[in-house]
């Protein structure tokens, strides 16, 4: 499969240059361009595209506010945001709009093709370089081990408990077991309030 993209960004040297670069990789087309909020907002649905690529400050509006309107037209579309801002704040909001990925614009480009890559793969499962210690400080309340923390993530795919564990290469028994520890912690009764609670926690995006 190749990717079709959209890159969102109000400098055209940026937009250059990422098209250089990405389009040097065989698996990944970009399909667009915008430079604004306004300009995003009619590419996205004239594309069609399955990743878009968003700088966080643009002349008409914020990132984020694409990221969430994105989101909420598509489920499936791998979102990564691309910004010069690493500050905890910035990079839980991204999650929290519906992000797939933060990428710094200081990051080498192999960096935005991984998490462009694993967006098109899992595009509600938020990656960031730094993700680990802002999740984890997320999970101190909760205690979730590492596994429980995988998992949890792929809850809102809506993966049944077989094709979890065919995915993690673990038995059913292994899952429903880790599930019921998530539960537990969370305070969840089912899969739904075990998601708004993490989500509520910043431990999944919004």
């Amino acid at each position: 499969m190749t990717p079709k993209i959209l890159v969102i960004d109000d400098h055209v040297l940026v937009r250059e240059g990422l098209r250089r670069a990405l389009s040097k990789k065989e698996n990944l087309n970009i399909v667009g361009e915008a430079a604004s909020k306004r300009e995003a907002l009619v590419q996205i649905p004239h594309h069609k595209p399955e990743v878009i690529v968003v700088d966080l400050h643009l002349p008409d509006g914020s990132g984020l506010e694409i990221i969430a309107w994105a989101r909420a037209l598509s489920q499936q579309m791998g979102i990564v945001a691309l910004t010069f801002s690493s500050q905890p704040e910035h990079i839980l909001a991204c999650m929290q709009s519906g992000a797939s990925a933060h990428v710094s614009k200081s990051a080498p480009i192999t960096e935005l093709v991984e998490a462009i890559e694993k967006s098109v793969i899992n595009p509600l499962t938020f990656s960031t370089r730094r993700a680990t210690n802002l999740i984890s400080k997320r999970n101190e309340q909760f205690a979730l081990t590492a596994r429980e923390l995988e998992i949890l993530e792929i809850l809102p795919t809506g993966d049944t408990v077989s094709e979890m564990a065919s995915r993690l290469f673990v038995s059913e028994a292994t899952i429903k077991s880790h599930l019921a520890a998530i539960y537990r912690k969370l305070k969840a009764g089912n899969r739904v309030q075990a998601i708004n609670t993490a989500r509520a926690a910043g431990l999944l995006p919004k």
